[in-house]
């Protein structure tokens, strides 16, 4: 019989598990929702989803070790380990498991290199150094509410705050309106609770800037913002806020200032939480989907962390990276299948 291993990413947006044989071979892969432990709606299920998808047709007692890289997991510990366990024996796997941090799998999900730096930017940020493949150190981190800065949510939180400087009247007009004004309506809709004819007072939408709005964004009052961003975070958590940073990167690619403004900051706090951990040897791993496609936030931060020197790497598959660190709780000599499977 194959011996298998399972690696499981969870972040606040989704959870991706892989399944590896021992030669570092890709034997299956499952999705769920959001599985970060502090901020996600039901991380539990979300691990089961994906358990369950990605073992299907294969043989659970094959399965020697897995790994479950979890976001928020270091200030959960227990509730991590806890949640882990329910899911991996409600999928009746067999086999031992490991919670680690989710930068470990994101650094081992670029390079067999046991040691170096990894700085991620997705719904949230952080940065951390690896020694010996284990968390040496890291900073931020510290999630959406005290921290995670440069990270999706932080530029959604950004945005919105932009918008509602707008209707206040205390800043310019800002294109990210638009993006707002359709986030808006779409949880409206969703909640059915649609206000019946809003028009925002004149404090709301300064005379001026009127004109720089179409009909619906005339539409949209500070109260309306708030309403559903609130509402928003309350069913989904979060990560509700972290969908505006794509209409931000778009944005700025347009010239709009507020969103050009917005990525300079983040880029500028993503690049000083990884200069933090100061000067290193290995490679640094930029992981995250804000750092991992070609953004104008990308790019900031590469020509930022420059001076670092050294190999600077992409990260491919954290799930993948999760499922490497596994291969090495069970073989004494893992690093031709933690090539294969990262290749």
């Amino acid at each position: 019989m194959t011996t298998l291993v399972i690696g499981v990413d969870g972040g606040g947006t989704s959870t991706r598990c892989v399944v590896a044989t021992e030669s570092g071979e890709i034997a299956g892969r499952g999705y769920g929702a959001g599985a970060n432990i502090l901020t996600a709606a039901d991380p539990g299920e979300s691990l089961r989803t994906a358990l369950l998808a990605a073992t299907e047709g294969l043989s659970p007692g094959a399965v020697a070790a897995g790994v479950f890289a979890l976001a928020g997991s270091e200030s959960a510990r227990e509730r991590a380990g806890r949640l882990a366990a329910e899911a991996w024996r409600a999928c009746g796997l067999a086999g031992r498991i490991e919670i680690v941090p989710d930068p470990l799998a994101a650094f081992a999900g670029a390079t067999e290199e046991p040691s170096g730096t990894v700085l991620i930017a997705g719904t949230g940020a952080v940065a951390a150094r690896i020694t010996g493949r284990r968390l040496a150190r890291r900073a931020d981190g510290h999630g959406w509410l005290l921290g995670d800065a440069g990270s999706g949510v932080w530029i959604g939180r950004r945005a919105v705050q932009a918008v509602l400087a707008f209707l206040d009247g205390r800043a310019g007009p800002t294109v990210l309106l638009d993006a707002l004004s359709g986030h808006v309506t779409a949880w409206e809709e969703s909640d059915h609770e649609a206000p019946a004819d809003e028009t925002p007072a004149d404090h709301e939408t300064p005379a001026g800037h009127r004109a720089a709005t179409d009909r619906r964004a005339v539409a949209m009052t500070t109260q309306r913002a708030v309403r559903a961003v609130h509402g928003g975070i309350a069913r989904t958590g979060p990560a509700w806020l972290g969908r505006l940073a794509p209409a931000v990167e778009t944005a700025a690619a347009e010239g709009d200032a507020a969103a050009l403004e917005i990525l300079r900051e983040a880029a500028d706090r993503l690049v000083s939480t990884t200069l933090s951990l100061g000067p290193g040897p290995g490679p640094l791993v930029l992981a995250g989907s804000l750092l991992t496609e070609p953004t104008l936030l990308a790019a900031q931060v590469r020509a930022g962390l420059g001076g670092l020197g050294g190999t600077v790497l992409t990260a491919r598959d954290s799930a993948a990276g999760a499922a490497a660190l596994a291969l090495h709780m069970v073989a004494s000599d893992a690093l031709p299948a933690h090539r294969e499977l990262i290749a």
